[in-house]
């Protein structure tokens, strides 16, 4: 496997977080978060340095300093193309497991 070859690969093992973390910043403050800790900070740099989300420092709720991040124009559009290839490769799991079901 070549250099590119590889960090394409690696790329798309981490980008399989890039969706659920923007799905988890739709969702309301009071719902659990879908990755864990470690995971989640290294996951949310990559969308924001494409764009796709914008970070802000604050407070938090319980008086800690912390980062607030929103989903940009592109991270929807993103968003839309990830979510149909997502659905177009469960579709096609769905399809194999069920004819493997009925056999």
């Amino acid at each position: 496997m070549s250099t590119q070859e590889a960090r394409e690969r690696l790329e798309r093992l981490q980008g399989t977080l890039d969706l659920p973390i923007a799905r988890a910043n739709q969702q309301s403050p009071d719902e659990e978060p879908l990755v864990e800790h470690g995971a989640l900070y290294p996951a949310l740099q990559r969308p924001e340095e494409r764009g796709w989300i914008s970070a802000e420092c604050g407070i938090s709720a319980n008086h800690r300093q912390a980062r607030f991040y929103s989903l940009a124009a592109a991270g929807r559009e993103q968003l839309v193309k990830e979510t149909t290839k997502r659905k177009r490769f469960a579709k096609a799991i769905g399809r194999i497991l069920g004819h493997e079901a009925e056999e």
